[in-house]
């Protein structure tokens, strides 16, 4: 029964109560629930997986300091600093007024990130007998993808159109989260991959890092993703690459 005398305003509606459980507190118990995962899989390694590990890791330095910085940006969530930085990148770069040529041309070049092409890429190296090479990019392909969407719902980061209003979205809105952006990882994983295992010089190799820097941009210009993601895919996609040349010798040595 409403007690209230006639005329007077609604009380104010109940504020729902805070859950403990929320993407605040869950990002770093997420991160400690890896690291702990991680250091249990090393220790549950055979003694002569470990000592191979630790030389490829001795020798390929770039690679310890990739996962480093990939660790940092993953860190850097949990602050609000880095996300008043990250929106003030995206806005100077999503709410630029461009020619709708312009416009066109990024929403096609964005998807030379997508899966799609990998597998593409693939295809066309199975009709040219490089099986190796093929599955190298079928199984990264698919590896790196399951890492990304593990690392999207762990982060549960939103996406840049979701969080800020006026963002301009070129193509379609993309569904699930935003750290990191699997179309930059995807794309700097088989630039990583091919300057390796053909050899192009340098202007072969500049000429594919323009390709995968250009579907990066590409990600803030049509609104899909915050700087932050963007370059944790770069990062990502890159040591993806170099683990799939480490693997190289194995995939040689089967047969198919």
């Amino acid at each position: 029964m409403d007690n209230r005398a006639p005329g007077a305003a609604p009380p104010p509606p109940a504020e729902p109560r805070a859950s403990f459980w929320n993407a605040r507190r869950r990002r770093p118990v997420f991160l400690v629930l890896l690291a702990a995962g991680l250091i249990l899989f090393l220790i549950r390694l055979p003694g002569g997986a470990r000592a191979s590990l630790a030389t490829a890791l001795r020798t390929h330095w770039e690679l310890v300091l990739l996962l480093g910085l990939f660790a940092l940006l993953t860190l850097s969530l949990i602050g609000s600093a880095g996300q008043r930085l990250d929106t003030r990148l995206f806005l100077l770069i999503n709410l630029q007024a461009h020619p709708k040529w312009l416009d066109r041309f990024m929403g096609v070049a964005t998807q030379l990130g997508n899966m799609l092409t990998a597998l593409i890429a693939a295809f066309l190296l199975i009709l040219w007998n490089n099986l190796g090479l093929a599955f190298e990019i079928i199984l990264g392909t698919l590896t790196l993808w399951l890492v990304v969407e593990t690392l999207k719902a762990l982060t549960d980061r939103t996406r840049p159109f979701l969080d800020l209003e006026g963002t301009k979205v070129i193509g379609w809105r993309e569904p699930g989260r935003s750290f990191p952006s699997g179309h930059t990882a995807q794309i700097f994983f088989l630039a990583a991959l091919l300057s390796f295992r053909f050899s192009p010089g340098a202007w072969g190799i500049a000429a594919l890092y323009a390709v995968a820097i250009l579907v990066g941009f590409t990600r803030m210009y049509v609104g899909a993703h915050y700087p932050r993601d963007v370059i944790a895919g770069a990062v990502l996609g890159s040591v993806w690459g170099l683990l799939a040349t480490l693997a190289t010798p194995y995939w040689i040595g089967m047969r198919f």
